[in-house]
C-alpha cells in the first residue's frame, strides 16, 4: 500500500496507508501498528479495539472522553489507520453496523418503568446489557477461527485452562463442563498459589482467558506454554491483547457494561459452545 508519514508526537513518525477497504483490513492493521503507538494514540487503539461496536454510533468526543484522551489525539489514531478524519472511519462502521431490536423490548422498558434505582430496573439493564453482548459475540466471532480452535482443542492430550479475576468463573466452568463430557481438561486456579505449570506436556494446549486490566498470572503461564512449543487458545477482548503476540487463536469476546459492571453472558456462552463441540466431536471419533 501506498503511505506518507505522519507525526506522531515531537521527534516520532509513523507512516499513514490507504484506508482500510474491509473491517477484516481495519482489524489486521490495528493489530500490526498497536505495538508502535506513543501512549495517548495506544489508548485510543485499546479502546477501539475493546469497544468497536460503539464506533457506528458515538461522537469522536464522546469515544476520546471514553478512551481519556484528547479528541485530536483520536484524529491523529484515525489518521494514522488511513481515513481522512473520524468521519471517514465511522461511515465504514456503519456500513458494516445492523442494530437490532428484540421483539422483548417493550418488556424490558416496562421492567425499567417501575423505578430507575429499583431491583427491576437493574435487573433490566443487565437483560439489555447481556442481549447486546450476546449479539456481538454472534456478528464477531469468526466461523473459521472457532472451526480451528475446536479442531486445535479435540486433537489435543490434555486442555489446560486459565482464567483468573473476573475471567475466573468462565475458567471453572469451562473446566466442569469437559469434565462431564470426559474431555481430559486440568484448570490453573493458582488456589494456594500453587504453580501447576510443568503439568503442560507436548500436544498439550492451553486456554487462557483474560479481560482488560489482563491479569499477569494468566500471561505469564501462556507466556510459558508459549516457550514450551504448545499452543494457545485465548479468550479475550481486544484484537490487541497482549496474548495476541503469543500466536495465539485467539476468538473475541466483549461485553456491555452496566455502569461499572460487566456481566459474563457473552463469554460463558462461548464457553459451553466450546465445551459441546469438542466433546461431541471426541465422543463421536472414538465410536
Amino acid at each position: 500500500m501506498n503511505g506518507i508519514a505522519v507525526k506522531l508526537k515531537e521527534g516520532s513518525w509513523m507512516t499513514k496507508l490507504d484506508p482500510p477497504n474491509s473491517m477484516e483490513e481495519f482489524q489486521i492493521r490495528l493489530i500490526e501498528i498497536t505495538d508502535g503507538l506513543p501512549k495517548r494514540l495506544r489508548q485510543c487503539a485499546d479502546y477501539v479495539a475493546r469497544n468497536s461496536d460503539r464506533i457506528a454510533v458515538s461522537t469522536v468526543a464522546e469515544l476520546s472522553k471514553a478512551a481519556g484522551v484528547q479528541p485530536s489525539a483520536f484524529m491523529r489514531f484515525c489518521q494514522l489507520m488511513g481515513f481522512s478524519g473520524y468521519s471517514a472511519m465511522q461511515r465504514m462502521f456503519r456500513e458494516n453496523y445492523s442494530q437490532r431490536w428484540p421483539d422483548y423490548a417493550t418488556r424490558i422498558e416496562n421492567l425499567r418503568s417501575s423505578g430507575e434505582e429499583s431491583p427491576s430496573a437493574l435487573l433490566a439493564e443487565f437483560v439489555d446489557a447481556g442481549r447486546s453482548s450476546l449479539e456481538n459475540l454472534a456478528n464477531c466471532v469468526d466461523p473459521e477461527v472457532l472451526q480451528n480452535v475446536v479442531t486445535t482443542m479435540t486433537d489435543a492430550s490434555m486442555i489446560h485452562i486459565i482464567g483468573l479475576s473476573r475471567a475466573f468463573p468462565v475458567a471453572a466452568y469451562l473446566a466442569y463442563a469437559f469434565e462431564k463430557m470426559d474431555v481430559p481438561a486440568m484448570l490453573h486456579s493458582k488456589v494456594g498459589n500453587l504453580d501447576l505449570r510443568h503439568a503442560i506436556r507436548t500436544n498439550d494446549i492451553l486456554i487462557a482467558i483474560t479481560f482488560a486490566p489482563y491479569t499477569q498470572e494468566t500471561l505469564d503461564l501462556a507466556t510459558f506454554a508459549n516457550a514450551q512449543g504448545n499452543k494457545i487458545v485465548a479468550i479475550t477482548d481486544a484484537l490487541n491483547s497482549p496474548l495476541h503476540n503469543l500466536g495465539a487463536q485467539t476468538l473475541m469476546v466483549s461485553e456491555v457494561d452496566v455502569g461499572a459492571f460487566r456481566a459474563l453472558s457473552a463469554p460463558l456462552s462461548l464457553a459451553i459452545t466450546l465445551a459441546v463441540a469438542v466433546g461431541t466431536r471426541r465422543n463421536s471419533s472414538t465410536n
